[in-house]
């Protein structure tokens, strides 16, 4: 599916990592709603919200919006557009729900908090869960091991910034894809980067 204009959304998302985002969304969502672990300005969760929504699915997106390692002020991917200067912060959920209006898109729902602190009350088990939060070894185990046990059997666990070599990308989505595969996970499809296991 192409989706007008999404390439004007910022975010990391390439286009034809986020068609088989959508693909998969809509693949998996009939065996419950979606979890997006990782929002940032909402580039993913536009991709996640079309393929759910023609089986009047939800996509559940769980970030704290003050971005993550990489994002904060004087570190390798600062954004001066989504820091609040008034707060000293970074602050990406303004331009979040800008981006998701501009698409009317009404099967999202926003939780602002971190990914363990939402996970901890959470008890719906999810069609698919999408997995692009913090990059450090210590936040992607956090992010796998709070929610890979939520996708139910036949489910899918989607996990993006694959890099087998380390010249290329950090390791900790690597690392967690791995993990998966040991833990009851067996791969469905990749595209570049980004990989679709599903719960055997």
């Amino acid at each position: 599916m192409i989706i007008k204009n999404i390439e004007n959304i910022k975010g990391f998302m390439p286009s034809h990592e986020g068609e088989a985002l959508y693909k998969w969304a809509n693949k998996f969502c009939h065996k419950g709603p979606v979890i997006e672990i990782g929002t940032y300005c909402g580039k993913s969760t536009i991709y996640l919200a079309h393929g759910a929504i023609e089986a009047d699915e939800v996509v559940y997106t769980i970030d704290h919006h003050g971005g993550s390692e990489e994002h904060q002020l004087k570190e390798e991917y600062f954004d001066n557009e989504v820091y609040d200067q008034t707060n000293s912060i970074v602050n990406t959920f303004p331009l979040f729900l800008k981006n998701i209006k501009h698409y009317n898109l009404e099967n999202i729902v926003p939780i602002v908090a971190s990914s363990l602190i939402a996970s901890k009350s959470w008890n719906t088990s999810a069609g698919l869960v999408f997995i692009d939060g913090g990059h450090s070894m210590e936040s992607a185990l956090s992010d796998y091991n709070s929610w890979a046990k939520h996708v139910i059997k036949g489910g899918a666990l989607v996990i993006h910034d694959i890099y087998e070599d380390p010249e290329k990308g950090g390791q900790a989505p690597y690392e967690i894809y791995k993990k998966a595969l040991r833990n009851g996970f067996m791969e469905h499809e990749r595209v570049d980067t980004i990989v679709c296991l599903i719960k055997v």
